[in-house]
């Protein structure tokens, strides 16, 4: 029967690493030892009491289902029980147990010592604090009965459980069903084959640091956030913010007032006209001076300059000279012989000219005074 419940163990084993023997999910590959101790409980083919022993397991965890470890063991079991197995072959006197007929024996009585090692593959169904498990092994044991020894094959099979106390200590226990044949080395003539029931208890001590799993961080999904709309600057050539006819790329005079005459390079221009090295304002333009007045004293938060020009006659000189007296004579009309802070004088002489000086004409148009505003208005411009 307990040959029967071995091969059924061992038939469970093997679908196990059947089912998983793809798996290669890896937890933990830690080398561990693990002390043991054990309660023997032998089947009547013994003829003896329970025992006690212990022993020590080296191994590694491989993957998520499995460890592999061997294992070296000492168990010994008490005298007979008093049970009688009667078992024939040549004796000594003094041998002849009792209810046996002449020439058997009482194979049970005296101590058993079993020595000996396996090789088991564990199989885990879970990991975690707790963790069951079944167990196979195979190995060789050595006994020691009555005087006389004998070395033999061992089969185990069995199920346990393993509590995690620490990532390095583990409690572990286990029930195992164990099958010992002598290959016909008769221990005092008795059977050569055995079975017992094992229940081992220890710990595991595994090696290093325990593994931990990674952690999975959900990713965030990256907004892009959409191209910026680049919108093309207007092309200069196509504006006229202070709207006097002239574009922006061509205004050297971008504040000028909305409606009075302006010049190609769109600079605010006082329709006076001088003769050659004069600065004398001719009786002619004083209407023009006085709509330009005017025109400023409805704006007396600008600052305005009152520049002077000449035509590229005599030297340099001379020219900013006369330039500088011409736009004083202008700024004198404009503020009726007052003081105006707002308005200032500059000459320029022929440096800026807006008409070609080689002709009368040009030379006359050069001959001029135009006012710039330099400064910021400090209210919003009426126009």
């Amino acid at each position: 029967m307990i040959k029967k419940i071995l091969l059924a163990m061992v038939a469970l084993s093997g679908i196990a690493v059947t089912n998983v023997a793809q798996s290669e999910e890896l937890v933990d590959k830690r080398w561990y030892v693990a002390p043991y101790g054990t309660y023997v409980k032998p089947a009547g083919d013994r003829g003896t009491d329970t025992g006690w022993g212990g022993g020590m397991a080296f191994g590694k965890m491989l993957n998520k289902y499995f460890n592999v470890e061997v294992k070296g063991f000492y168990q010994g079991l008490n005298n007979s029980n008093g049970s009688t197995v009667c078992s024939g072959g040549l004796v000594t006197q003094g041998e002849i147990a009792p209810g046996c007929n002449s020439g058997w024996v009482q194979s049970g009585a005296g101590r058993w010592d079993m020595t000996g090692a396996t090789a088991d593959l564990q199989y885990f169904i879970s990991r975690g604090t707790f963790s069951p498990y079944t167990v196979v092994g195979l190995g060789g044991m050595n006994t020691t009965h009555n005087g006389r020894s004998a070395a033999g094959f061992i089969g185990e099979a069995g199920a346990g459980l393993t509590y995690e106390v620490t990532d390095n200590f583990l409690i572990r226990s286990d029930v195992r069903y164990r099958y010992n044949n002598n290959f016909s080395n008769n221990l005092g003539s008795g059977p050569s084959e055995f079975n017992d029931m094992l229940v081992n208890l220890g710990f595991v001590v595994p090696f290093g640091a325990k593994p931990k799993e990674d952690v999975v961080v959900a990713a965030v999904p990256v907004v892009v956030p959409p191209a910026p709309v680049i919108v093309a600057a207007p092309d200069c050539s196509t504006l006229d913010s202070d709207h006097d006819g002239v574009n922006d790329c061509n205004d050297q005079c971008p504040n000028t007032l909305e409606g009075v005459k302006v010049s190609i390079a769109g600079c605010w221009i006082v329709d006076v006209k001088f003769d050659n090295d004069k600065d004398i304002i001719k009786p002619q333009y004083f209407a023009n001076l006085d709509n330009v007045a005017k025109r400023i004293k409805e704006h007396p938060e600008l600052v305005i300059e009152v520049q002077g020009h000449t035509s590229k006659t005599g030297g340099l000189k001379h020219n900013i000279q006369l330039s500088e007296r011409r736009a004083i004579a202008v700024k004198k009309y404009l503020v009726d012989g007052t003081k105006s802070p707002n308005l200032t004088t500059k000459g320029f002489g022929w440096t800026s000219p807006i008409d070609t000086n080689d002709t009368e004409a040009g030379r006359a148009n050069n001959r001029r005074v135009q006012l710039e505003i330099n400064g910021q208005s400090q209210k919003p411009l009426v126009k």
